[in-house]
């Protein structure tokens, strides 16, 4: 399988701590909408800027044993960015989270992507609409905060739905623009 498409007509797999994982099957309306919201939000901020916003598609080479196709990245060393993919840790990598990967996503793939250096990692809901952050700290990525867009009759005082990307001081995103629906549920 040479193309770098993550959801084909043939199975797609990645590679984790050397093991052979079929991804999972294509993915539902609602996931690629938020994968495809996080993009839209990243390509505007970053457009002019060093930082590159690749989405859904594109293969991460972070060694030999750990092959990845993130559903977002932002890298920031451009010379990562070959022909075939991305080689070594971006800045940012973000799951949007499909029912078969979430325990992967939250279990060998944050190991992974901490043990190679990924600054900021999301994993994101998109049926629970929620975000987790997690930062890299001595090797690891450690959970920073959850986000969640709840009903407005839910929100006590003080809540809010904007938080911050660590790799930005002037990146403010709202869940609401993260989980904005073109359909209803």
């Amino acid at each position: 399988m040479e193309s770098g498409l993550a959801y084909q007509d043939e199975p797609w797999e990645e590679l984790i701590d050397g093991k052979v994982v079929l991804m999972s099957p294509r993915p539902v309306v609602k996931h690629n909408w938020v994968a495809e919201n996080i993009s839209y939000l990243f390509r505007s901020y970053l457009r002019g800027k060093k930082c590159v916003p690749l989405g859904d598609g594109y293969d991460l080479y972070l060694s030999e044993k750990d092959r990845f196709v993130p559903d977002f990245m932002v890298v920031c060393d451009r010379d990562k960015i070959k022909p075939k993919g991305v080689f070594g840790a971006p800045d940012l990598v973000v799951e949007v989270l499909s029912p078969s990967t979430a325990v992967r996503d939250r279990g060998l793939k944050r190991k992974a992507y901490g043990t190679h250096g990924v600054r900021e990692y999301w994993i994101v809901d998109p049926v629970g609409e929620s975000v987790e952050q997690y930062f890299l700290q001595d090797g690891e990525l450690e959970i920073a905060a959850v986000h969640t867009l709840l009903p407005e009759d839910q929100r006590e005082e003080g809540y809010t739905t904007a938080f911050q990307c660590s790799l930005y001081d002037d990146l403010t995103l709202h869940l609401e623009d993260v989980f904005s629906k073109m359909i209803s549920d």
